[in-house]
């Protein structure tokens, strides 16, 4: 089975037709958000495909300008059983809109926590200290998985010390770095993911069925068999679903 754990569907120009593949293609699918008002609208794109699961968000980037949304993120949370993409960026076009992106990050971990915790998919460029730092101050927020996570090997490892998992898609394992960062994951905390439409592979949009692709990278990372691979990915997929009761 073909694991994407995080893919924003919904910004597809065909969303409902790839959705549709996924659903025939039998992908289980963790469909992120960008902003609480595109969660309702995401949310049909997984009418009839247990398999698509939509995620709750407000992605950092957009935090200076929608996080008048935050009252409809609390009102939303009941009903969702995930909590993506949520994050810190401090990359250098949205750095200066940080102390907006930490207000907006403490908030959501605290109504997430008051909620008994979720499986959140985690935002963290150039800001991965920060990122764990916040998420240190709610241990029971739930399940922290950090979605193309490019920190330093000291926050790696502080990472896996939390306790955190982590998403790995075909762009990240193309490159001598996130092959290097791949590396420094336990194997039992990693899933696949394609951050689709907007990672490329060889100049290509992905699309969620190419979270696939990461296998044979994985095989050859770890010098295993691809079955080996596929199976070890498979437990970790069980038991990231039984980590959470909600």
């Amino acid at each position: 089975m073909i694991v994407d754990m995080h893919c924003h569907l919904d910004l597809y120009p065909n969303p409902f037709e790839v959705a549709k593949q996924c659903q025939q293609k039998g992908i289980y699918v963790l469909s992120v958000t960008t902003t609480p008002k595109a969660w309702l609208g995401t949310l049909r794109l997984a009418e009839g495909s247990p398999r698509i699961r939509t995620a709750l968000g407000l992605h950092p980037q957009l935090a200076h300008l929608r996080y008048q949304e935050l009252d409809l993120f609390d009102e939303i949370l009941p009903q969702a059983r995930y909590v993506g993409e949520i994050g810190l960026d401090g990359g250098r076009e949205y750095k200066e809109h940080l102390p907006v992106q930490l207000r907006v990050l403490r908030h959501i971990l605290k109504s997430v926590d008051h909620a008994g915790g979720r499986i959140m998919s985690i935002h963290s460029l150039a800001s991965a200290g920060m990122v764990l730092s916040e998420l240190e101050k709610y241990p029971d927020a739930g399940v922290k998985v950090l979605h193309w996570f490019t920190g330093n090997k000291s926050e790696l490892e502080r990472a896996v010390n939390m306790g955190c998992w982590f998403s790995v898609g075909p762009a990240m394992l193309n490159s001598k770095r996130g092959s290097e960062t791949t590396l420094g994951i336990p194997k039992d905390r990693l899933l696949p993911e394609t951050d689709a439409p907007f990672a490329l592979n060889k100049g290509k949009a992905l699309m969620p069925w190419d979270a696939g692709i990461v296998t044979g990278q994985l095989a050859k990372l770890w010098n295993m068999s691809i079955q080996d691979v596929e199976a070890q990915l498979y437990e970790n997929f069980k038991t990231l679903l039984h980590s959470n009761s909600n």
